[in-house]
């Protein structure tokens, strides 16, 4: 079973836990994200009590975006680490996230598809095996997430597509393989194309509730069940539902705060 969690190898005295924050407030040509200095408060005290050092960058361009992520991938830390959070704060699309620079649509956004490439083992090894908590506020289109629903019976039919699986069954004594992409477990604040709900003064729905979750359940349930639990309570909430999306992660992650 204990093969199953991910192992937290050095005590807390040694080991150097870091975690990435980039807000934008603040844009060009977009609204002023009011409230959200309270969600960089809320998770800065949340991360530091979950062990990690916290590193934050406000207001930056998707170009500064990359680059913040790129030298933070570099941190020898990670070595004598055993996990990261990567938390991400901004006005955002069903593309990605709006650097300052951003008029929303395509202009200055930065793809989640880069966050993956930036942490994913060809290009951060120190990270390989690690779990990586990627959490996203962000709106991710215009829609409201609710929808009114009748008792007529409507039925939906999937085909679930054919997964072709080929090994070559090749070896090399030189190099070991691993996935290129693992141990990613990523939380958003809405589903694809919905929007994200904001107080001008307390914050974001999604960070204040993520932040009770994890005081109340960090010691006692892993990662995926307390972003499961974060889902839950948003039930009343039909207009915002928090989405586990391109989770990779292997085994379980438990946080331990304080051991």
């Amino acid at each position: 079973l204990s093969s199953q969690i991910y192992p937290i190898h050095l005590p807390r005295e040694t080991r150097t836990r870091r975690a990435l924050l980039i807000c934008n407030i603040e844009f060009e040509h977009l609204s002023k994200r009011n409230g959200a200095e309270a969600d960089v408060e809320g998770m800065k005290k949340l991360l530091d009590w979950l062990g990690y050092m916290v590193e934050s960058h406000l207001n930056l361009t998707s170009q500064g975006m990359a680059s913040v992520m790129k030298d933070f991938a570099a941190r020898e830390e990670h070595c004598t680490s055993d996990s990261t959070f990567l938390v991400f704060m901004s006005h955002g699309v069903r593309a990605g996230l709006c650097g300052t620079k951003s008029r929303g649509g395509t202009t200055d956004i930065l793809s989640l598809d880069t966050i993956y490439e930036t942490f994913n083992n060809k290009n951060c090894h120190m990270l390989l095996g690690k779990p990586k908590v990627l959490i996203i506020q962000a709106c991710r289109g215009g829609k409201i997430g609710s929808v009114l629903i009748s008792d007529s019976k409507d039925t939906a039919v999937s085909t679930p597509a054919a997964a072709d699986c080929i090994t070559a069954g090749l070896e090399d004594d030189a190099i070991f393989e691993v996935h290129l992409e693992s141990d990613f477990a990523t939380l958003h604040s809405s589903t694809p194309d919905t929007v994200s709900w904001r107080h001008p003064v307390k914050g974001s729905l999604f960070i204040k509730n993520l932040i009770e979750q994890f005081r109340n359940h960090a010691c006692n349930s892993d990662l995926q069940e307390i972003f499961r639990k974060i889902q839950y309570s948003f039930g009343k909430f039909p207009r915002q539902l928090p989405s586990q999306e391109r989770s990779t992660m292997l085994r379980k992650f438990y946080l331990f705060p304080g051991q």
